[in-house]
C-alpha cells in the first residue's frame, strides 16, 4: 500500500499528556522547573511511562550487511530494472517499486537489532488494551469513548530505536518504555511496539496515519473481536492486498471471554476460512504463513502465548528483511504486466527471410534478374550474330531517331506508390511479428524503431538498385538517393542494374568463325561472278559449295553461340539478381532490423533483471 506522509499529531496531545501524568503520579509538569524536577528525578528512579531523551542507541548497525542474503541482490537487480526501463515505461508503473527501494535503504540505515510491530485494528476491538497487557503498564488510554487512540503510540523495550520511530514520525511524548518486570524479558529485547489509531476511524487523518505507518513496519498484529473479524472494509482494504506479507503478520481473535463454550473455536475457524480466502497463507504444522490466535486482553487469557511467540519473532531478526522480501515481490507482482511476454517473442530467421523477400519484391531484384539475362544473351547475338543481320539491325535503328543511348524511363507515379507501398508493408508486418506476444510498452518501442528506421528506406533503396551494378554488391545504405523506387523495372533498368555482361573466353573463337563463315560466302559469290562473266573457268559446283558452306556456317555458329550462351547468361541474371536482393537485404537490415533487434535486446535484458527480482520469492526468506 503507499505510504501517505500526512500527520495528525495535534489531536489529544496535551489531554494525553496530562492522563500519563496523573497516572504516574507526578502531576503537571509545565515549565523549566518541573521539566529540571523531572529530569532530576529520572537520574535516580526510570519509570516506565517515557523513553528517556539520551535515546541514541549507540551507532545503528546497518540491517543487511550479510551479503549472502537473497534480498541484497534482489534490490540490486530491482534498482537495475527500474534504471534501464524508465526511458520505456512512465513514472506511474515505476512508482511502486521506486517507493520499495527507497523504504529499504531507509530501514537498511537503521538498527538491525530492533523489530518494529504494529498494533492495529478497528474501533472497540481492544488493540489499546493488548497493547497495555503486553507492555504491563497502561501505556494506551482505553475505554468507551471514540475514537480512543487518535496518534501512534510507542514502547521500545532497549534503547537505540530512536532513528525507527523518527521514522515513523512518533514524536518524543508518545515514546514509552514497558513495565521493568515486561522490559526484564530476554526474549522482548529489541521489540518496538507501535499502537496504532483506527483504521475504520470516522476521521481522515487517523486512516491515513494507519496507512503510513503500515508501510514502515517490520510486522503487524491484527486485532479483531467477535463481532468485526469479518469485516469487509478490513479484509478488502487491508488484509488482501496485505496477503502476501503473510509472515510477518500476526491475526489475533481478541474478547474470547464473551464467547461461551466452543464459539471461541468456531469463530476463530471461520476467520481462518477468511483469511483463506482472501490468499493469506496461514503458517500452520510448521509452514510459513500468518499467525492467528484467540486470547482476551482483559483476562489475560492467551496473552501469554502471544508473548512467546512474538518473543521468538523478535530474537529471530528476520522480521525486516521478510518484511521488505514481501515488498519487493508486491512490486514484482505489479510490474509483472509489462515485462513477462506471452510465448517467445522475437525475430526468427522465418521474419527476417520474408523482410528480406518483401524487399526483394519490392526493389524489383527478380525482374532485374531477368533483365541481366535478357542483356547478356542480346550482347552475345551482337558479338556472334551474322554480319547481314547485324546490318540490318543497324538500319532498323537507324529508321527510329533518337532510338540509340536513350535514358531509361522513369516509373509512372503509381509503380513509385506501390513500391513504397510494398515498403512499409514490409516494415509492418516485421514490426508486428517481432512486437508479438511482448508486454505493450516494449512492443510499442519496437514499432517504433522499425518505423523511424523505415523513413527515407524506398529512396535509399532505390539509389542502391543504380548503384549494385557499380560496386558489385558493395553499396552502403546511405538512404540519400534522389530517384524514386519503380514497382517493375524493365530491361533499361535491369541492364544498369547488372552493369556490362562480361564476355566469355569463347567469344573471340566464336567472332573468329563468324568472320570465317563470311569470308567464305564473299569468296564463294566472287568465284560464281567471275565464272558468269568469263574471267574464270567454269565450274560451278565447287565456288557454290564454299558459298553454301558461308551461307549456312553463318547462322550455325550464331545458333552455336545462342545455345552457349543460355547457361551464362541465366547464371548472371541469377548473379545479378542475388546481388540487388541482398543489398536490399542488408539495406533493410540496417535500417530496419538491427534497431528493432536492439529494442529486443534490451527487453531481454530488462527481463532478465525482473527474473532475478522475482527468483528468490518463494526461497530467499
Amino acid at each position: 500500500m503507499t505510504a501517505v506522509t500526512d500527520e495528525n499529531p495535534g489531536q489529544g496531545g496535551a489531554g494525553e499528556h496530562l492522563s500519563d501524568a496523573s497516572r504516574s503520579g507526578t502531576g503537571w509538569d509545565d515549565g523549566l522547573i518541573a521539566r529540571r524536577a523531572q529530569a532530576a528525578r529520572k537520574e535516580t528512579e526510570q519509570t516506565p511511562d517515557e523513553i528517556p531523551p539520551e535515546d541514541d542507541g549507540g551507532p545503528q548497525v546497518e540491517a543487511y550487511v550479510d551479503s549472502g542474503s537473497p534480498l541484497r541482490p534482489r534490490l540490486d537487480a530491482l534498482r537495475e530494472l527500474v534504471g534501464l526501463s524508465r526511458a520505456r515505461l512512465d513514472r506511474a508503473a515505476l512508482a511502486e517499486a521506486g517507493r520499495v527501494l527507497d523504504e529499504a535503504a531507509a530501514r537498511q540505515r537503521l538498527s538491525s537489532r530492533h523489530t518494529v510491530v504494529a498494533i492495529a485494528g478497528a474501533s472497540g476491538s481492544g488493540k489499546s488494551a493488548l497493547f497495555n497487557a503486553l507492555a504491563g503498564a497502561q501505556l494506551s488510554e482505553t475505554g468507551l469513548r471514540r475514537p480512543t487512540t487518535s496518534s501512534p503510540l510507542a514502547c521500545s523495550w532497549t534503547d537505540g530505536a530512536a532513528g525507527l520511530l523518527d521514522r515513523l514520525a512518533v514524536p518524543g511524548r508518545l515514546r514509552r518504555r514497558p513495565q521493568p518486570a515486561a522490559a526484564a524479558d530476554e526474549a522482548l529485547q529489541g521489540l518496538v511496539l507501535v499502537d496504532l489509531p483506527d483504521h475504520d476511524s470516522a476521521a481522515r487523518g487517523h486512516r491515513d496515519q494507519v496507512d503510513r505507518v503500515l508501510a514502515l513496519v517490520d510486522a503487524v498484529i491484527w486485532v479483531v473481536d467477535p463481532e468485526k473479524y469479518a469485516d469487509a472494509a478490513l479484509h478488502e482494504r487491508y488484509l488482501r492486498p496485505l496477503a502476501g506479507h503473510a509472515e510477518v503478520t500476526f491475526v489475533v481473535l481478541n474478547q474470547i471471554d464473551r464467547l461461551p463454550g466452543e464459539a471461541a473455536d468456531l469463530v476463530l475457524d471461520d476467520l481462518r476460512r477468511l483469511l483463506d480466502e482472501d490468499g493469506m497463507a496461514l503458517g500452520e504444522h510448521g509452514e510459513p504463513g500468518a499467525t492467528v490466535l484467540s486470547l482476551s486482553a482483559l483476562t489475560g487469557e492467551g496473552v501469554g502465548e502471544l508473548r512467546e511467540l512474538l518473543g521468538r519473532f523478535v530474537q529471530d531478526r528476520t522480521a525486516a528483511t521478510r518484511r521488505l522480501s514481501a515488498d519487493v515481490d508486491a512490486a514484482a507482482a505489479r510490474l509483472r504486466p509489462v515485462y513477462v511476454a506471452e510465448g517467445r517473442p522475437g525475430l526468427g530467421e522465418q521474419a527476417r527471410e520474408e523482410f528480406a523477400d518483401r524487399l526483394a519484391e519490392a526493389v524489383g531484384a527478380a525482374a532485374a534478374g531477368q533483365a541481366a539475362e535478357r542483356e547478356w544473351r542480346r550482347n552475345a547475338g551482337r558479338a556472334c550474330g551474322t554480319p547481314w543481320l547485324r546490318l540490318w539491325r543497324w538500319y532498323e535503328a537507324a529508321r527510329q531517331p533518337g532510338s540509340r543511348d536513350r535514358a531509361p524511363l522513369a516509373a509512372p507515379p503509381e509503380e513509385r506508390l506501390t513500391a513504397r507501398q510494398r515498403v512499409e508493408q514490409a516494415v509492418r508486418t516485421v514490426a508486428d511479428d517481432a512486437s508479438a506476444g511482448l508486454p505493450g510498452p516494449w512492443a510499442q518501442a519496437v514499432r517504433e524503431a522499425a518505423v523511424h528506421g523505415a523513413q527515407g528506406l524506398p529512396d535509399a533503396l532505390d539509389e542502391l538498385a543504380g548503384r549494385v551494378g557499380l560496386d558489385a554488391g558493395g553499396a552502403a545504405c546511405t538512404g540519400e538517393a534522389a530517384g524514386q523506387l519503380p514497382g517493375h523495372p524493365g530491361e533499361s533498368r535491369g541492364a544498369r542494374a547488372a552493369g556490362k555482361p562480361p564476355r566469355p573466353a569463347w567469344w573471340p573463337a566464336a567472332v573468329l568463325a563468324q568472320v570465317a563463315m563470311t569470308l567464305l560466302q564473299i569468296f564463294g559469290g566472287l568465284w560464281l561472278a567471275g565464272q558468269i562473266i568469263g574471267v574464270l573457268e567454269p565450274g560451278l559446283l565447287t565456288p557454290a559449295l564454299v558459298m553454301l558452306a558461308g551461307i549456312v556456317g553463318g547462322p550455325l555458329v550464331e545458333w552455336s553461340c545462342a545455345a552457349a550462351a543460355r547457361g551464362p547468361a541465366r547464371r548472371y541474371g541469377q548473379e545479378a539478381e542475388r546481388r540487388l536482393r541482398e543489398t536490399a537485404a542488408a539495406c533493410g537490415r540496417a535500417r530496419v532490423l538491427d534497431p528493432v533487434s536492439a529494442e529486443l535486446a534490451r527487453y531481454r535484458e530488462v527481463r532478465e533483471r525482473y527474473v532475478a527480482v522475482t527468483e528468490f520469492s518463494t526461497t530467499g526468506r
